[in-house]
């Protein structure tokens, strides 16, 4: 057991312990999770750039409303939301696998945008919940079925999708000089 250093979180002392053979497998497997969420949340706006209104109220009425006022601008751009959604959880696996050319820009890249999901989600669905359960009263009201897919599906997917990114750039960083030997491991 490796004791862990002065004001390290308790979840990064326990990824050291991994060993590097059972480190790459998980952080492989935590960065497919991070691209199946990632790529849940493309097919919804590629459904709704293509005019589907299946779930689209659980993103606000004000998504409805462009959908119906505008349909082919409400169209382009849920478009290219959606591609650059599946961009953002195609890349990292792409690169976990040494498939995309210059790793460590791509690895910077990952842990920004696996950290801002994080925060994102994550700080929306505990917003988002305290508003359901009245801890939270909105001056104007709120959109009951928005606030509840933003609740229940959209930001605690979002928080999936960055939790599993993050974990899994984690489990794969190199080893340092400081940090040899402990178990660190590395995917790309």
């Amino acid at each position: 057991m490796v004791a862990r250093g002065a004001g390290e979180a308790p979840l990064l002392g326990s990824l050291r312990r991994v060993t590097p053979q059972r480190g790459v497998r998980l952080s492989r497997s935590l960065v497919w999770v991070a691209a199946g969420a990632g790529s849940l949340h493309a097919a919804a706006s590629l459904y709704w750039a293509l005019g589907g209104q299946w779930l689209l109220p659980t993103v606000g009425q004000w998504a409805v409303d462009a959908a119906a006022g505008s349909p082919v601008a409400a169209g382009a751009g849920l478009g290219l939301v959606a591609l650059v959604k599946l961009l953002a959880a195609t890349v990292p696996v792409a690169a976990a696998y040494g498939r995309a050319p210059r790793p460590r820009l791509w690895r910077a890249v990952s842990w920004a945008g696996g950290l801002l999901l994080v925060v994102y989600g994550g700080v929306n669905a505990v917003v988002s919940n305290a508003v359901l359960l009245g801890v939270i009263r909105p001056e104007g009201g709120y959109d009951a079925e928005a606030m509840r897919g933003h609740a229940h599906l959209w930001d605690p997917l979002f928080l999936l999708w960055g939790g599993a990114l993050v974990l899994s750039l984690a489990l794969s960083r190199e080893p340092t000089a400081r940090g040899r030997g402990r178990g660190r491991c590395s995917a790309t």
